[in-house]
């Protein structure tokens, strides 16, 4: 059965909390046992949530897989999120949690950000793994907004909690940024399994069976979430993985201009692009002026001109890559 948590009093009801703010909650829970007949426990969260686990005696699962979550480690939640917690018998837990309710940025530069946190779409494998110092300084911005829910509500209330959730957010997408870093070696193996899944695609029929690869499709066959798989491969990459795809499809259709006589909305299909005006604006034309058929040998006729030059560039990314 799935226990829908769509208030912060529900939540803070679960463990015995007082609810000082009615959209914002520290919740600091010590060696939780549940018992023996509720050691799993599936929870459709209508909050987001910055979880700091402290123990071992528990693991999450979203869907079919478990997070990477372990302790020491973070884990966030975006309203809408279906996590099942199994709590290991005879073992306690422990974590503290940072919760807040979608209302409470309304009005607030918070709500025009929110969308920059794509840690609120990480899913299975893919939680933040703090150091010492890094939890000290969760920790502490939870501290401080537990002092701030201590303080009687005025008007100054929802600006300096909002301030304060930013500061615990703009930390998580710190470290983060960190945790990119430390794990290059493993990222690049991973952007390498990325461009040879895409080479496949392309070299395979499925460009004309199912169409253009997308970003989302990429990560699930790496098994990752699309947000952390954009996220890694522009920390990596230093661009975002739907421009490597349509690199990717620049150069094949290069390829099949200069290389072959097949008209241009034969390539155009086999390429996946639902049209050719969709395919010729994937190039621009360049500084010299030249003529928009130089991709193509001088002595091949074919339906359509195109502007593909030998150094063309990206113009429109086609539609089903959007």
């Amino acid at each position: 059965m799935i226990q829908k948590i769509e208030t912060i009093e529900q939540y803070n009801r679960m463990f015995g909390v007082e609810t000082k703010h009615p959209l914002v909650s520290v919740v600091d829970v010590s060696d939780y046992a549940p018992a023996a007949d509720a050691l799993t426990q599936t929870v459709r969260y209508g909050l987001y949530a910055v979880f700091l686990k402290q123990g071992v005696g528990c693991r999450l699962r979203y869907g079919r897989e478990q997070y990477d979550y372990q302790a020491g480690s973070i884990v966030t939640m975006a309203p809408g999120r279906v996590v099942t917690t199994e709590f290991i018998e005879g073992e306690h837990s422990s974590w503290k949690a940072l919760l807040f309710h979608p209302d409470l940025l309304f009005g607030t530069p918070l709500a025009n950000r929110i969308r920059e946190y794509g840690f609120f779409g990480y899913d299975q494998h893919e939680a933040l793994h703090v150091s010492d110092q890094e939890r000290r300084t969760i920790e502490d911005t939870f501290a401080h907004i537990a002092a701030e829910l201590d303080h009687a509500i005025d008007k100054h209330s929802s600006q300096l909690l909002t301030v304060y959730v930013q500061l615990v957010l703009d930390y998580c997408l710190r470290f983060y940024d960190r945790q990119f870093i430390t794990r290059h070696r493993a990222n690049s193996s991973l952007i390498s399994r990325f461009e040879q899944l895409v080479d496949n695609y392309l070299a395979s029929e499925s460009l004309q069976q199912s169409g253009q690869p997308t970003v989302a499709w990429c990560a699930a066959q790496l098994c990752l979430s699309a947000n952390y798989f954009g996220d890694l491969v522009r920390k990596e990459l230093g661009s975002t993985a739907k421009d490597f795809i349509i690199g990717k499809i620049i150069a094949k259709a290069k390829h099949e201009l200069r290389a072959t006589d097949t008209p241009i909305t034969i390539i155009s299909e086999q390429l996946g692009f639902s049209s050719v005006s969709h395919f010729t604006r994937l190039f621009k034309p360049t500084q010299d002026k030249r003529q928009p058929n130089s991709a193509k040998p001088h002595n091949t006729p074919y339906e359509n001109s195109v502007n593909t030059p030998a150094h063309g560039s990206l113009h429109t990314a086609p539609d089903r890559l959007l």
